[in-house]
């Protein structure tokens, strides 16, 4: 009996052995294929960074040419840029592989407890211990590039454009002096997006500047007065009680078109050139067309000694299809900024009137 509980013994000594040495295989085998992925990945990475660094050695040997053919460099100040511009994207490709070699080197070393994290091409996120426990800590190699070179020739430019000023109406057979509408309290804003193009290859002086803007062109009437709509003619007749505020809005959405011209300044740098109209004479002339898209007509009175405020949106007759005529002159950052229409406000009035404002425009660079 002895003898068959030795035997016995040793059979789950040896079962228990056989079982730990496989649980630790499979481990082994966990952690090689956990950190084989990231290692793949990092592989491709290096793969990415000199297809990078080759298309942006493309772009600056283009800018180079483009240079040589304008006649700004000879020939042999464009053969010292090119070989300058080879050796740096050289150095970068090995500089940046070195850093994924080392990352490569790292997951090779070690476990699953201590990672390094994709997306730091510069640096290591190091990864120790495991569970919602894990400490994380940052070691810094170096910046991320952002080295990607200039586009060479910029012709199209955009601006946010924002006008304000003095809003009235041009009425047939008066003068501005005897409009209905107050000068000093009649106003319009405008608010939009405008896209700037140079018209020619080698000048700046033409430029071509279109986009879209809201136009909110206002109207406070004099002598007690506010608009009434007859049968679908459009006038102007006294309120039966004193009132306190009397407006009038229109809200258009037009897309102008301006031909701009006047001198600029060329700044040239090795890779690209710009043209600058800062603080230069800028004068714009054309005009726009679009939609009205509402009307609305504010009233302020009492009534029995109760303030009323009474707004009507719509039935008004505007016309629906706007269109007109503008232009600007800028010294500068701000220019002095005129639009007409010349589509009447209303499609039946007694009176044909046309709105009209002058003011000042930001959106000259």
């Amino acid at each position: 009996m002895n003898s068959i509980t030795r035997l016995v013994a040793c059979l789950v000594i040896a079962l228990a052995f056989t079982t730990v040495q496989a649980q630790e295989t499979k481990v082994d085998s966990t952690k090689t294929s956990a950190n084989h992925l990231k290692i793949e990945s990092l592989k491709d990475l290096k793969i990415n960074i000199e297809n990078e660094e080759r298309d942006f050695l493309k772009s600056e040997i283009a800018a180079i040419n483009q240079r040589l053919d304008d006649g700004k460099i000879t020939a042999a100040e464009a053969e010292n840029l090119k070989k300058e511009a080879a050796k740096n994207r050289a150095l970068n490709i090995e500089n940046r592989l070195a850093i994924i070699d080392n990352k490569i080197e790292l997951l090779k070393r070690n476990d699953d407890t201590y990672s390094v994290e994709d997306g730091e091409e510069y640096g290591y996120v190091l990864r120790i211990g495991s569970g919602e426990e894990d400490k994380e800590s940052f070691v810094y190699f170096g910046e991320k590039s952002n080295d990607k070179p200039r586009k060479y020739d910029r012709r199209t430019t955009t601006n946010v454009v924002f006008a304000l000023g003095f809003n009235n109406a041009l009425i047939e057979g008066q003068s501005l002096s005897d409009s209905p509408y107050k000068i000093a309290n009649s106003d319009f804003y405008e608010l939009g997006y405008a896209w700037k193009t140079r018209i020619f290859e080698d000048s700046n002086f033409w430029r071509l500047k279109y986009g879209f803007s809201f136009q909110w062109n206002k109207f406070e009437m004099k002598d007690n007065n506010y608009l009434v709509n007859t049968d679908g003619e459009i006038s102007l007749q006294e309120f039966p009680s004193d009132l306190n505020k009397s407006k009038f809005r229109t809200t258009n959405l037009v897309f102008p078109m301006h031909i701009e011209f006047g001198p600029s300044k060329k700044i040239e740098k090795d890779n690209y050139f710009r043209y600058s109209t800062h603080k230069k004479l800028k004068v714009g002339l054309g005009g726009y067309a679009g939609l009205n898209i509402g009307s609305m007509q504010k009233l302020k009175y009492k009534d029995d000694g109760d303030r009323i405020k009474n707004k009507q949106r719509g039935g008004y007759e505007v016309n629906e299809f706007v269109y007109g005529l503008s232009g600007y002159v800028a010294l500068g950052e701000i220019a002095l900024y005129v639009k007409y229409d010349l589509n009447p406000i209303f499609k039946n009035q007694v009176v044909d009137q046309n709105n009209i404002s002058v003011g000042i425009r930001f959106d000259m660079d």
